[in-house]
C-alpha cells in the first residue's frame, strides 16, 4: 500500500526550461496580470470581470498552507519571470488520485515551457506523493493544450458535452487522465516508449 500523500510540502521543482516553486507575496502582481490576459480568461473559461486584489492577495500568499492541494508558480529559467501556474487540486484521498490544472500567461507560450511544467508536476504527484491517477479536462476550442497534454502522457478518455457558455457558443470538454502505471512505463515521454495517447 502507498504511503499516505502529503500535500503539506511545497517542493521546488526544476527542469531544463522551468522552475516550479511555490508562491510568494511579490508574485500577487504578476499573476493578476496574467489572470487578466485575454486568451488565459478564454482557455480556461474564466468570466471576464475585474478581479479583485485583495482576494488575489489573500489567495495566492495562502498557496503554501495548504494541506490538500499544491499550487506552484512556472517560473522561466532563462528570464526569470514567472509565467503562469500548475495545480494538484481536487485530492481524492480514498481513490488516491487529484485533478490537474495548468496556465501559462503571454510571456511563457509557445517555448516548451507549459510541456515541461506538466511533466514536473505530474511526476512529482506519482514518483514523490504516490497517486494512482491524475486528471484534467480541456477545452475543445485549446489544441494546444491538448498536445502538450498528450506529449506528457495524458490519454483522452471522453468527451464533457457543452460545459462551457463562450461567447454565446457551447464549448465540450474533453477529459484526459495518467495513471500511475503509465507513468512508470514512459516518465512522461510515451512517444519515445511508443505509446499511444488516444482514446482507449
Amino acid at each position: 500500500m502507498n504511503n499516505p500523500v502529503d500535500f503539506s510540502h511545497k517542493p521546488v521543482l526544476t527542469g531544463e526550461r522551468a522552475v516550479l516553486r511555490p508562491f510568494t507575496e511579490d508574485d500577487v502582481p504578476v499573476m493578476a496580470g496574467i489572470l487578466a490576459d485575454p486568451e488565459v480568461i478564454r482557455l480556461t473559461g474564466s468570466p471576464a470581470e475585474p478581479l479583485d486584489p485583495d482576494r488575489l492577495r489573500s489567495w495566492y500568499t495562502t498557496r503554501s498552507a495548504q494541506a490538500d492541494r499544491l499550487d506552484l508558480g512556472i517560473v522561466d529559467r532563462a528570464s526569470g519571470e514567472l509565467v503562469g501556474e500548475a495545480v494538484l487540486n481536487e485530492w481524492d484521498e480514498d481513490n488516491q488520485n487529484c485533478s490537474f490544472r495548468i496556465l501559462i500567461g503571454p510571456g511563457g507560450r509557445d517555448r516548451g515551457l507549459g510541456t515541461e511544467a506538466v511533466r514536473l508536476i505530474v511526476g512529482h504527484a506519482f514518483e514523490q506523493l504516490g497517486l494512482h491517477r491524475v486528471s484534467l479536462h480541456v477545452f475543445a476550442f485549446n489544441p494546444r493544450a491538448r498536445r502538450a497534454y498528450e506529449k506528457a502522457g495524458f490519454v483522452a478518455e471522453g468527451v464533457e458535452r457543452q460545459t462551457l457558455l463562450h461567447a454565446g457558443e457551447w464549448i465540450d470538454a474533453l477529459r484526459m487522465s495518467v495513471l500511475a502505471p503509465e507513468w512508470a512505463a514512459h516518465q512522461g515521454y510515451p512517444d519515445l516508449a511508443g505509446i499511444s495517447a488516444t482514446v482507449r
